[in-house]
């Protein structure tokens, strides 16, 4: 159950944060869900680095979707996105 929670989570994170970064018709629903979840990771690694805990529900789903636009930022540096 705990996968297809993160699944759903993660699809909807990366879906809002390429509409956020204004990415959202150069993504599918794959990508939008790889995008949330790998940047749902490096959202709470930044977040531990700099020393902010995510509190409740809320918390976790905003450093999420800022760990989700910062990869399609760091993407977007690579050149995978215009």
């Amino acid at each position: 159950m705990g996968l297809i929670l993160a699944i759903i989570v993660g699809g909807i994170v990366g879906w809002l944060a390429s509409l956020i970064m204004k990415t959202n018709v150069q993504m599918g629903v794959l990508a939008n869900i790889i995008v949330g979840i790998i940047g749902g990771a490096l959202g709470h690694f930044v977040a531990g680095l700099i020393g902010i805990a995510a509190i409740g529900a809320l918390g976790s789903f905003l450093i999420s979707l800022a760990g989700a636009v910062l990869l399609i930022l760091i993407l977007r540096a690579m050149g995978f996105f215009r």
